[in-house]
């Protein structure tokens, strides 16, 4: 087992709250979550009620409050989760040539199979939401550095040489937010538009050149 993996194995242990049975908390707390992420791609945020997340778990408030401190908590326990997989998703691919890694790279982000058009819209709320949150910022920061750290590793092994390896991973995760990010809001453009330009300047970036 890797690091990474240990430490997402230790992210979901069960914990006891007040010494009761961690599997059923656990199964509580997953309901919970799955709950507020349903009202956040509802209402987003901000319009985003304890009461609101409490109804849709089919519990009571107080009973919620047991389990999670407050919204901000929810939303922190939330992202870190998302952020945990999303990491995990990218290493199980880390050890395939540089080529096969872009184009697992490729459609994990924008072939709508690897993550979810939810778990997008979901991050977002996320990353505007970190602005004033000092724990989300920390894991935003954790999960930019992560992606960063394997665009680097990737371009490491390709002609563009590791001399210029750093400087391609940051503009390679420029252009994977910005162009996940544009086609979430923008209809006009769609995922496998977005995915052949993603592609297209990856291989630019790595010295090969567009390959059909």
């Amino acid at each position: 087992m890797s690091a990474f993996e240990a430490e997402a194995a230790a992210s979901t242990k069960p914990d006891d709250l007040n010494g009761e049975e961690g599997s059923r908390g656990d199964r509580r707390r997953a309901r919970i979550l799955s709950a507020f992420h349903d009202c956040i791609i509802d209402k987003g945020y901000a319009k985003t009620t304890l009461r609101d997340v409490a109804s849709s778990a089919g519990i009571s408030a107080s009973h919620l409050l047991y389990y999670f401190p407050g919204k901000d908590s929810i939303l922190e326990h939330y992202f870190e989760d998302v952020a945990l997989r999303i990491m995990g998703r990218i290493e199980n691919f880390a050890n395939e040539e540089p080529l096969q890694q872009i184009e697992l790279l490729s459609d994990l982000f924008f072939a709508g199979k690897g993550i979810t058009r939810s778990e997008i819209g979901f991050m977002l709320e996320c990353f505007g939401v970190s602005v004033h949150d000092k724990t989300l910022r920390k894991n935003k920061k954790k999960l930019d550095r992560f992606c960063k750290s394997r665009l680097a590793a990737l371009f490491g092994q390709l002609p563009s040489g590791a001399e210029q390896a750093e400087a391609n991973a940051e503009i390679a995760y420029a252009i994977l937010i910005g162009l996940r990010t544009a086609a979430y809001f923008d209809k006009k453009l769609k995922l496998l538009t977005a995915r052949q330009l993603f592609r297209r300047e990856m291989l630019n970036l790595a010295g090969i050149g567009e390959r059909n």
